[in-house]
């Protein structure tokens, strides 16, 4: 299926584009999240026209990602949870209590979707953490694991 992009998304394509992805794809994230349209004759002339607004929205959008960069990036975030006595959690770090963790600190609202964590959160430790801000922009954090408790 063919469709134009009104964003720009990593690893697809530019604002304007026109792509051909899967039909799933297509009507299940990109036109259900307003980030494409069907490639019709009147959608593509339409989206010509108004191509430079988009861009100035996306760099808005840029601008916003670097800002919320600068407050987070490298920043490390102590979380303290349940372990065994050979340092094994119950249950993992999720990014939806990160996504918590960030927005209790430094006041930044971050959406879970967002936050990928390089390998899954079972232990105590650090672990590094990407937050994807931008198609352009990604923060890296460290989020440090401690015991609350120990149970036998």
């Amino acid at each position: 299926m063919k469709v134009i992009l009104l964003e720009n998304i990593k690893r697809i394509g530019s604002i304007g584009e026109v792509i051909e992805v899967k039909r799933g794809f297509a009507r299940n994230y990109l036109i259900a999240n307003k980030k494409a349209l069907y490639a019709s004759k009147q959608n593509i002339t339409e989206v010509e026209k108004i191509k430079s607004e988009l861009s100035k929205k996306d760099s808005e959008k840029k601008q916003l990602a670097k800002s919320l960069f600068e407050k987070i990036n490298k920043k490390q975030y102590n979380v303290k949870k349940l372990s065994t006595e050979n340092n094994e959690l119950y249950g993992s770090v999720k990014p939806t209590e990160i996504s918590k963790l960030i927005l209790n600190e430094d006041k930044v609202n971050i959406k879970p979707s967002t936050i990928q964590p390089i390998t899954e959160i079972k232990s105590l430790g650090k672990f590094k953490v990407k937050i994807n801000l931008h198609s352009e922009v990604d923060a890296e954090i460290v989020v440090n694991v401690e015991s609350s408790d120990t149970i036998q």
